[in-house]
């Protein structure tokens, strides 16, 4: 294992220790010890960008199961780094506040940081995998513990519906993504990204190109709450605050950010992907913007902020794929769309991550995050009040912050589609500039809702559920003054990670655009001169002021009135309808009768076996070398003819019980003639087992009696008895047939001859069994353990008397 292995797997490691420090050493908080954590490995990182900004990369290997081509194979680049540092970085912060944040509550802080700590360690696994598979592994750890923290407060109703919704739909993307995944083996052969970064055309090219891309485009935008999946994220903070910061502003959401930049060099260069990502972003902007103004709630107006954010961001991915079909023209016209993207990637993490702080800092000192009870925080609060208008302001655009640079670059990406000369940009594409200036009308609107309802105004003491409201202690103000800072400090030097983070980071999502040894222009700076896209952001403030002035008159409309989102109720709807469906559908199944469960069981069996046989032509008919029977066997099976035949006319328990054996020790009899022992003494030990056990329970058998069976119920017998005897049947005869074509003793002399060799042992069953069918073994083992888990819990079960038996 190498040390950037060990580094992806440490909070792995870590979250074992976590219950035992949190039961053994209480007098210190538990977070102290988990601090260590994400400061360690954010230095480790810190050590690759002397690779990344020089052009270089490092790639790590580890098999896993080489045979299925599936290896834990890191890849440390710009993209990955980037995020890596995001992950340790807003990660160490993140629990430094929340060792204050929980501080003197009688909180499960052991789930706590496990939790947190699975998660952080998920998301390195995302960003730094180069097998699909690998990837798609983290991915689901991230959405189970993300939904583990949403639900820490698992008392609360909210707290438990939030996660289940996150749970849901971050789940079905993520299987979507996997069929993706597997549409992208089927065409590149191969598992690892920058092997299908290499195979690009033939990915282009191929029948499956556009099914594989929105399977992986619905993981990435259920993952980064592209509308209209978007709905999960506003019900996830009912989280603890360090949550909402960490996983829902710069870690979680942006992890479908990072698979669609990752994926650019493979999809990019196509017509669907640029319009899908920059359609969906820039709308996905608007609406979470719009909705954002109609919300009354700290941290729901900056949900649905980073619903917007992400939006933009996504939209920047879409228009910088541009790259990939015009690689001879102007590079800056489609690099700067990445470019900005990258940059305000870097921004929104350092702003939002500080106002969710804020948020938290405000519920903890006053009682409440409602802004209508909000008001004149300034002069009690000036230094949270301070942090929240540097983030606000970045947020919102206003020069000089970062947010401001990122925003003008966006103005410049999504205008420079007018000028594509493929793909109707310069028609169709008008419209995302016109949706993304609106969109920023909004995004100042809720941006000053937040400061001035929060921290201007009249100050409302007997509103507060806190009486005595003061400045939040030290230690929660360290977190989000460090990230202010970062705004601060990357507002006056622009360019301080341009060549250290940006740069590799643009080279990563459009490798091969430049030549060798040139590097894409990363110059940032304050003033453009009189430009269209600082008219946009004079217009886009002039009106978000207006918008905010004359909240009192359009606030009364009954669109503002509904905070609630209109695809939350077509979720709420949708899921109530598939769990009225799920119970019609198990009341039908679940009749409790056993002879309806098999009738079901094999009409499935029977369906899918004549389906698979004609699907691939698997019906074979042909007994030319077929051994001769000799004359005593066609006794045995008259005789086991006879016995079945009687068994449906038998009216009598133990008359049944005889017949059944009977029949069962004559197929062991058979099993003998062929040579086939093991299969005899099976048969065998089953059939003396089973009539012992109907001699047993003899008494309770119920009666055999022929009035409680109508004629549908016998009809039905018939069909499925005769239709399974008859796929038994077939596919016997093929299976004879097809071993003439083909060489069965091939078969088994590379079992003979490998069983020693390959797997050690000279019985070849059980070779066979448990090493070339090991997998399959294994699963049998599992589902016998499930059975016998259930089988142990029903006989521990304790039933009442009133209970239904």
């Amino acid at each position: 294992m190498t040390l950037l292995h060990f580094a992806v797997l440490a909070p792995f490691l870590f979250a074992v220790l976590v219950p035992f420090l949190f039961k053994y050493i209480r007098k210190i908080h538990t977070g102290w010890f988990v601090l260590v954590v994400p400061l360690i490995l954010f230095i480790y990182f810190l050590s690759f960008i002397s690779v990344t900004s020089d052009g270089r990369d490092e790639m790590q290997r580890m098999e896993w199961v080489p045979s299925l081509g599936i290896n834990f194979d890191l890849y440390v680049d710009g993209l990955s780094l980037l995020f890596a540092l995001l992950i340790t970085g807003i990660g160490t912060l993140v629990i430094l506040y929340s060792i204050f944040y929980l501080a003197g509550k009688k909180e499960r802080l052991n789930h706590f940081y496990v939790y947190i700590l699975l998660f952080m360690g998920a998301m390195l696994g995302v960003v730094l995998s180069d097998n699909i598979i690998v990837l798609y592994v983290f991915w689901e750890i991230t959405s189970i513990s993300s939904a583990l923290l949403i639900s820490y407060w698992y008392t609360k109703k909210a707290s438990v519906y939030g996660a289940q919704k996150s749970m849901y739909i971050t789940v079905f993307g993520g299987l979507s993504m996997l069929g993706g995944f597997s549409l992208l083996y089927v065409m590149a052969g191969t598992f690892s990204i920058r092997e299908m970064v290499g195979n690009a055309d033939i990915i282009l090219g191929h029948d499956l190109f556009l099914a594989a891309m929105i399977l992986v485009l619905l993981g990435a935008f259920t993952k980064s709450a592209q509308f209209p999946f978007h709905i999960w994220l506003p019900d996830a903070m009912e989280a603890p605050t360090p949550v909402s910061a960490y996983l829902h502003s710069a870690t979680m959401v942006k992890a479908g950010i990072y698979l669609v930049a990752r994926m650019t060099p493979v999809f990019g260069g196509g017509a669907e992907w640029f319009w899908i990502i920059t359609s969906f972003g820039v709308f996905t902007m608007l609406w979470g913007a719009v909705s954002a103004v109609r919300q009354k709630d700290l941290k729901a107006i900056l949900a649905f902020s980073t619903v917007s954010q992400l939006g933009m961001i996504m939209s920047l991915l879409g228009a910088g794929s541009a790259a990939f079909y015009y690689m001879d023209g102007d590079n800056a016209l489609y690099t700067t769309a990445i470019l900005a993207a990258v940059f305000h990637l870097i921004n929104h993490a350092t702003f939002k991550g500080s106002l969710f702080m804020v948020a938290g800092i405000v519920d903890h000192e006053t009682g409440t995050r409602d802004i209508r009870k909000l008001g004149g925080l300034m002069t009690i609060m000036p230094v949270t009040a301070t942090i929240s208008f540097i983030g606000l302001a970045a947020m919102a655009g206003l020069p000089p912050f970062n947010g401001f640079l990122s925003k003008e670059l966006f103005f410049t990406g999504i205008t420079n589609v007018v000028q594509y000369d493929m793909w109707n940009g310069d028609t169709i594409g008008m419209i995302l500039p016109v949706v993304a200036w609106i969109a920023s009308i909004f995004t100042f609107a809720y941006s000053a809702i937040i400061f001035f309802r929060t921290f201007r105004g009249k100050f409302k003491p007997e509103a507060l559920p806190v009486k005595k409201v003061h400045e939040a202690p030290a230690g929660l103000l360290i977190s989000p003054i460090v990230l202010a800072v970062a705004v601060l400090l990357i507002s006056i030097f622009p360019n301080m990670l341009a060549y250290t983070i940006i740069e590799p980071a643009m080279m990563s999502i459009l490798p091969g655009i430049l030549s060798e040894g040139s590097a894409f222009y990363v110059d940032i700076y304050h003033w453009h001169g009189i430009n269209l896209e600082l008219m946009m952001t004079a217009g886009a403030v002039a009106l978000g002021i207006v918008v905010y002035i004359t909240m009192d008159k359009w606030s009364k409309l009954g669109i503002y009135q509904r905070e609630r989102d209109i695809m939350t109720a077509a979720y709420d709807n949708g899921y109530d309808l598939l769990i009225k469906g799920s119970q019609l559908l198990t009341r039908a199944q679940m009749t409790g009768m056993l002879r309806d469960y098999l009738v079901y069981m094999l009409l499935f069996i029977i369906g899918i076996m004549f389906y698979t046989m004609f699907r691939f032509e698997g019906f074979h008919f042909g007994m030319d070398n077929a051994s001769d029977i000799d004359i005593f066997m066609y006794f045995i099976l008259g005789a086991l003819v006879i016995t079945v035949l009687l068994l449906p006319k038998v009216n009598n328990r133990m008359t049944a019980i005889i017949l059944a054996g009977f029949a069962g020790f004559l197929v062991a009899f058979i099993f003998t003639v062929f040579r086939a022992p093991d299969l005899a003494l099976t048969q065998l030990m089953v059939e003396t087992v089973s009539v012992l056990l109907f001699m047993a329970v003899f008494y309770h058998l119920p009666n055999l009696t022929k009035d409680d069976i109508t004629p549908l119920t016998k009809t039905i017998n018939i069909v499925v008895a005769g239709l399974a005897g008859l796929m038994v049947t077939l596919v016997s005869i093929s299976a004879f047939t097809f071993g003439q074509t083909t060489s069965l003793a091939a078969i088994s002399e590379y079992y003979i001859e490998n069983s020693k060799i390959l797997a050690g042992g000279y019985n070849m069953v059980n070779v066979v069994l448990v090493d070339f069918r090991g997998l399959d073994t294994m699963l049998e083992l599992l589902v016998l353990g499930i059975a016998a888990l259930g089988v142990v819990s029903l006989i521990k079960l304790k039933v009442r008397e009133s209970d239904d038996v």
